[in-house]
């Protein structure tokens, strides 16, 4: 297993709470859903690895 970089941040309260939920919701810790979002948000923004990942469909019907 590679080593992982650790580094202190700050965060708005309220929005650690919002990031707590979400992953407690996924059954993740708040730090491997950050290091989830962030995995995400690099490959969507074509920033690793694999390329460019189109973004997932809202299920809005745009044809009108």
């Amino acid at each position: 297993m590679s080593a992982k970089k650790s580094f202190p941040l700050r965060i708005d309260p309220k929005l650690y709470e919002i990031l707590e939920r979400w992953a407690a919701d996924e059954f993740r810790s708040v730090n491997g859903h950050l290091e989830f979002l962030l995995r995400e948000a690099a490959l969507r923004a074509g920033r690793l690895p694999g390329g460019r990942v189109p973004p997932p469909d809202s299920g809005e019907d745009r044809s009108s």
